[in-house]
C-alpha cells in the first residue's frame, strides 16, 4: 500500500471517529507539501467543509490531532495553512521503505491478475522498410506490453503484415520491368530496402507515363487510369487473386527478401512479437460474419449485389463491407481477424497501436462489431498515435523521402559515437564494450525520446536533441543509473543500525519518488501511455543527482548515514534499471 493510500485510509477513519461520517478517498485531495512548507504531504479540506458544516481552521485542527493521536506510527506532526492540512511522516516509514526494497528487482511489479490482452503493433507493408513512422509504433507497442506485464496481464504481441495489395504490385512490377534480375545477394542491398527502391522506381514511372499521356491531348484523370504500368499492376493484382504460378513465385521471392530486412531491423530496434499474421492469409476472413449480419438485419445487400451497413444514426456514415463481385475490403479482413484473434487467445482486451488518421476505421470496426454481438466488441480498443516528424517535414515513402529505420538507428549509434568520445570517459573500454555501448546510448536515445511525448500528440524527433546527456533524455538516465553503479563498485552495502537515523530533505525527495514507482506504472498501464513512466524515471534520475551534488556518499557524517545513502542509491539504480526496461531500454553499469 502507498503512502498516499495510507495517508486516503487513515482521514477516511478518523472522519468517521470525529463526525460519524462516511467518506471516500475520492472526497478531498492529498498532494506532496509544497518545499515552502513544513511537512511531507497535504490533505486538502476545502471539499470537506461545507459538508461537515465546519469552518477550515476548526476541521484542520480536529483533524490534525486525530490522525497524529491515533495514527502516531505515520504521523509525527502536522500544522494547518488556510484550507492545506500538512502532515509529516514519520522516518521509521522511510527506513521501512529501504529496508524491505532497497534490493528488490521486482519492487512495483503485481502478481499476475488472469488477464489476457493482445497488442497488435507494426504493421509493415511488404513494398518498402521500417521508417520512423514504424519505430514510434514499435517503441510505444512492445512497451505498453512490457507495462501490462508488469501489472499482472498476460500479454501476446503481435503483428499484421500488410503483404498483398495492389501497393505490393507496384514494387512487383518495377522490379520486372527496371530490375535486370537485381537480387539483395547481387547488389548488397538489404532485401527490404531493394524492394523499396523498386516502389520508388514505379513512381517515378507513372508519373512520367502521366505526363506524357496529358501531353498528348488526355485529361489528367484518365492518364491516370490508363498510364501502361499502372494497367500492369491492375492485371498483376488479379493474377495473383487468381493465383498464377509465376506471379505468386516472384511475390513469394520478394516477400521473402523483405522478411530478412525486417527481421534484421527488428533484431536491432529489439522489438518482437508472440504472433504474426499475414494479411495474405487473413484477406478472405470475415466473410462468413457479414453473412450472418445479413440474416440479423445488421447489414443490407444493395441491388448490385453489394453490401453495406449504415451508420448514419450513430453519426458515420454508410460502409461498404463486401463489393457486388463478393470480395473482402479492409473492414471485413479486420472484423475476421478481431474474430480470430479472440477464438486463438481467448483474450479479454484486444489493443491495436494505430496512428491516429485510422480514428474513423477504428471506430468503425468496433461499432460494427457491437451491433453484430460480437463476444470480443466491447474489448477493442485503439491506442491511437499522432504523426512523428523530422524538423525537416514531413516524409512521403513513394517519392523516397523517408527516413529508413535502419539509416536512422545508424545514425544514432553514430551521434552516441561522437558524444560519448567527446565526453573522454571511455578510454578504458575495448572496441567490443565501446560498439555496445554505443548502441546501447543511441537506441535508447532514440527510445526514450519518442516515447517521453504522449503517445496522441504529434512529435518531432530531433536525433541531436535526443542524445543530450544533461537533458529530458534517455542517455541522462543512463548516466545516472552508471554513475549509481560506479559508487556501488566502490562502497559495499553491509548491514547497519537504521534506528537512529533522520533523514534530510534531499534524501527525503529521493525517497519520496521511489516509493512512487508502483503507482508510476499502475498510471502507464492505465493511461497505456509510457511517457507517464519516461517522466517518473527522469525525475527520479534529477532527485538522485540533486541529493548526491549536495550530500556525499562515501565521506558521509557516520557509517549508518553511509551505508543508508548506498541503500537509497542501490534502490535508485534497481528502479531505474527496471523501468527503462519497461521501455526497452538498457541501462550500462558504466559510461
Amino acid at each position: 500500500m502507498s503512502i498516499v493510500h495510507k495517508i486516503q485510509t487513515c482521514v477516511v477513519a478518523s472522519l468517521q471517529s470525529l463526525y460519524g461520517q462516511n467518506f471516500s478517498e475520492k472526497d478531498f485531495q492529498i498532494n506532496q507539501t509544497k518545499p515552502e512548507f513544513e511537512g511531507d504531504y497535504t490533505v486538502v479540506i476545502f471539499s470537506l467543509v461545507k459538508p461537515l458544516k465546519k469552518s477550515p481552521d476548526v476541521l484542520g485542527q480536529e483533524l490534525g490531532t486525530v490522525l497524529t493521536t491515533q495514527h502516531g506510527d505515520l504521523f509525527t506532526g502536522f500544522n494547518f495553512i488556510k484550507g492545506f492540512l500538512n502532515l509529516s511522516i514519520a522516518d521509521s516509514y522511510w527506513l521501512d521503505l529501504l529496508q524491505h526494497h532497497h534490493n528488490d528487482i521486482c519492487f512495483g511489479k503485481q502478481a499476475m491478475n488472469g488477464q489476457k490482452v493482445m497488442i497488435e503493433y507494426s504493421s509493415p507493408n511488404t513494398n518498402k522498410p521500417l521508417h520512423l513512422g514504424h519505430l514510434r509504433n514499435n517503441f510505444l507497442g512492445w512497451s505498453v506490453a512490457e507495462i501490462l506485464k508488469a501489472n499482472g496481464y498476460e500479454v501476446f504481441k503481435s503483428c499484421i503484415v500488410n503483404d498483398r495489395g495492389i501497393h505490393i504490385c507496384k514494387s512487383m512490377i518495377a522490379w520486372q520491368l527496371f530490375a535486370n534480375g537485381a537480387t539483395p545477394e547481387s547488389t548488397g542491398i538489404k532485401g527490404d530496402h531493394l524492394v523499396g527502391d523498386y516502389y520508388v522506381k514505379f513512381n517515378d514511372e507513372y508519373k512520367k507515363q502521366v505526363a506524357t499521356l496529358v501531353a498528348n491531348g488526355m485529361s489528367e484523370a484518365d492518364a491516370e487510369k490508363n498510364a501502361p504500368i499502372m494497367l500492369q499492376t491492375q492485371q498483376m493484382l488479379l493474377d495473383w487473386e487468381s493465383g498464377n504460378p509465376e506471379v505468386m513465385t516472384l511475390w513469394k521471392t520478394m516477400n521473402g527478401w523483405v522478411y530478412e530486412g525486417f527481421d534484421v531491423t527488428y533484431k536491432a530496434i529489439g522489438s518482437d512479437f508472440d504472433k504474426t499474421y499475414y494479411e495474405s492469409n487473413t484477406y478472405l476472413l470475415g466473410k462468413d460474419i457479414v453473412q450472418q449480419g445479413l440474416s440479423k438485419n445488421v447489414f443490407q445487400k444493395k441491388p448490385d449485389g453489394s453490401v453495406w451497413i449504415d451508420l448514419t444514426p450513430d453519426g458515420l456514415d454508410e460502409k461498404l463491407v463486401l463489393r457486388k463481385d463478393g470480395t473482402s475490403v479492409y473492414i471485413t479482413q479486420d472484423i475476421g481477424l478481431a474474430q480470430l484473434k479472440h477464438d486463438e487467445f481467448g483474450i479479454d482486451q484486444s489493443i491495436y497501436v494505430i496512428g491516429d488518421e485510422q480514428n474513423y476505421h477504428m471506430k468503425v470496426l468496433k461499432l460494427i462489431a457491437q451491433k453484430l454481438g460480437l463476444p470480443y466488441a466491447d474489448h477493442i480498443y485503439h491506442l491511437s498515435y499522432g504523426m512523428v516528424e523530422l524538423p525537416t517535414g514531413k516524409m512521403k515513402s513513394r517519392e523516397g523521402t523517408v527516413v529508413d529505420a535502419d539509416d536512422l538507428v545508424q545514425e544514432m549509434i553514430d551521434t552516441a559515437r561522437r558524444h560519448t568520445e567527446e565526453l573522454g570517459k571511455v578510454k578504458d573500454f575495448n572496441p567490443e564494450e565501446l560498439n555496445t555501448l554505443f548502441h546501447t546510448i543511441g537506441l535508447g536515445a532514440m527510445k526514450f525520446y519518442l516515447l517521453r511525448v504522449d503517445p496522441k500528440k504529434k512529435m518531432i524527433f530531433n536525433p541531436e536533441e535526443s542524445i543530450d546527456f544533461h537533458g529530458f533524455t534517455g542517455p541522462f538516465i543512463q548516466y545516472t543509473h552508471a554513475r549509481i553503479k560506479s559508487i556501488l563498485r566502490k562502497e559495499p552495502l553491509t548491514s547497519f543500525d537504521n534506528s537512529t537515523e533522520l533523514f534530510l530533505p534531499l534524501e527525503k525527495q529521493v525517497l519520496y519518488t521511489l516509493e512512487q514507482f508502483p503507482a508510476a506504472i499502475a498510471d502507464a498501464a492505465k493511461e497505456l501511455n509510457p511517457s507517464v513512466l519516461a517522466n517518473y524515471l527522469f525525475h527520479l534520475a534529477k532527485q538522485f543527482n540533486s541529493f548526491y551534488t549536495e550530500h556525499s556518499i562515501g565521506n558521509a557524517e557516520t557509517s549508518n548515514k553511509k551505508q543508508l545513502r548506498l541503500q537509497m542509491a542501490n534502490m535508485t539504480a534497481h528502479v531505474l534499471k527496471s523501468g527503462m526496461q519497461m521501455l526497452g531500454i538498457a541501462v550500462p553499469e558504466r559510461m
